[in-house]
């Protein structure tokens, strides 16, 4: 069974500094995590370290995504936006036909 994710709440930062110790064992006990305002405006958060561990792999993973974004766009860098979607267009019809036609032949009684 998936474990159940700890409440959100919000505290300005003179309540954050007065309750720490309490809003530390509650993070740690994942009751709560704390999003710390000053002026009204979210500054800082607590989380467990738990949490603290699963966004920085996010994190990592969400790069080595990038990476063949960037060498995706790398690889089309002289080419204009125009060229690039006509490009795309016949690529998206061939794809497309192709995968009628496969549907048409799984059809087709043998």
């Amino acid at each position: 069974m998936r474990e159940r994710e700890p409440m959100t709440k919000t505290i300005n930062v003179t309540d954050a500094r007065q309750q720490f110790s309490q809003l530390l064992n509650q993070v740690f006990r994942k009751e709560t995590r704390v999003v710390v305002e000053k002026s009204g405006i979210p500054v800082a958060a607590i989380i467990s370290a738990r949490d603290l561990d699963r966004l920085n792999q996010l994190e990592a993973q969400r790069g080595e995504r990038f990476k063949v974004i960037d060498g995706m766009r790398a690889a089309f860098a002289d080419v204009t936006d125009a060229e690039l979607e006509r490009e795309i267009d016949k690529a998206v019809t061939q794809v497309r036909a192709e995968a009628a036609a496969q549907k048409r032949r799984a059809r087709t009684p043998k």
